[in-house]
């Protein structure tokens, strides 16, 4: 499994195409209204995984640990949101702790880590 991270609108995904040749049928498009369908081969904004999560009342690194099996050969694309000034609403601020638990958990059991910024890639791990 591999893990890109980086802010909105850097190029994580138009990076993510040309490095692990995907095709839009290979990208699950998370969303805060849905789980994540563990099997495909790119998870596209993680972030909203953990949104679902948190208005679920699950949390996302047990979820992950649960499915292991099924996404251990994805690439996972998170939008940074856990940088910058901290959310006055109560959900939003336990969103931005749970993301950065997941990615945190993702970062550990990941082969590759990297962040995007304007479009340049920077190896973490």
């Amino acid at each position: 499994m591999d893990l890109i991270i980086g802010g909105a609108y850097q190029g994580k995904l138009d990076l993510a195409k040309d490095k692990y040749d995907l095709e839009d049928s290979d990208i699950y498009f998370c969303t805060e209204e849905s789980c994540i369908e563990f099997g495909k081969k790119c998870l596209y904004h993680a972030e909203e995984f953990s949104l679902w999560c948190v208005r679920n009342g699950m949390e996302a690194t047990e979820l992950l640990d649960k499915h292991k099996e099924e996404w251990k050969d994805s690439l996972f694309i998170c939008e940074d949101i856990f940088c910058g000034v901290v959310p006055i609403g109560e959900d939003m601020r336990a969103w931005r702790e749970m993301t950065g638990r997941m990615c945190a958990y993702l970062s550990s059991k990941a082969k590759n880590v990297c962040r995007v910024f304007c479009g340049l890639e920077q190896k973490l791990k």
